[in-house]
């Protein structure tokens, strides 16, 4: 009983500890979103799925709420999208992408964590021709006709479609994130998460042993407060 006890107390304390960190990182999107595109969601798609997003990850309305108004707040912060390029261990691409109101500390802790984690920092726009940007829909499985939703969302810009046994993730071309969104809810479907991702060209294989390697790096990374998310050439 005492084990079971301890077991239960660890598992809610490392949830409450994953939840202290991603719902900045959530706060943060929904923030940029409002003030890039508008305090209504009805109006502004990236909003609508990055409030979506963090309603999947069960942040509380109350703090949903707390975000858009702090993006038109007279005391609202300049939050800045930023991004870095680097190498892992075994010479892994690596994208960084930030959101933060502090660049100087942001690049300075990014850099450290490639130095002291087997990595190093490259020019920005040394990766440009490895990766593409894409909207990507992060879904609920899709219990219907694969194929004939394919062809609905093809005029919205879908490019792929991809049912796996945990999701359905549907990826059309960055500038078609508006219109695949407003697609996507006109259908019904069930939004874990969207948002413009880096999809590598030529993803690689690695071994398990090699895999722990990188990820001391990647781990770091995604532990970082200014950090959203993080992009690899991992198959």
């Amino acid at each position: 009983m005492g084990r079971a006890f301890e077991y239960r107390r660890a598992s809610k304390e490392a949830r409450w500890d994953k939840m202290s960190k991603l719902f900045p990182k959530l706060a943060k999107a929904i923030q940029v979103a409002a003030k890039e595109g508008g305090p209504d969601p009805d109006m502004n798609p990236k909003l609508r799925s990055a409030i979506a997003t963090a309603k999947a990850n069960n942040m509380p309305k109350d703090n949903i709420d707390a975000a858009i108004k702090r993006a038109s707040g007279k005391d609202s912060v300049d939050i800045k999208n930023i991004h870095y390029e680097g190498k892992a261990a075994h010479g892994v691409l690596v994208i960084v992408e930030c959101m933060t109101d502090n660049p100087t500390r942001t690049v300075a802790n990014v850099k450290a964590i490639f130095s002291k984690n087997g990595g190093e920092i490259l020019q920005n726009g040394s990766l440009g021709f490895m990766f593409n940007r894409k909207a990507v829909f992060h879904l609920e499985k899709f219990t219907g006709d694969l194929e004939e939703l394919e062809l609905d969302l093809i005029d919205a810009g879908l490019e792929e479609l991809e049912q796996n046994e945990e999701e359905l993730v549907i990826s059309g071309d960055y500038t078609a994130f508006g219109e695949l969104s407003s697609a996507i809810e006109a259908k019904g479907l069930v939004l874990k998460k969207a948002g413009l991702e880096y999809i590598a060209n030529n993803p690689l294989s690695f071994s398990e042993e090699q895999l722990n390697d990188i990820e001391k790096l990647l781990d770091k990374l995604e532990e970082d407060d200014d950090v959203q998310a993080v992009y690899t050439n991992i198959e």
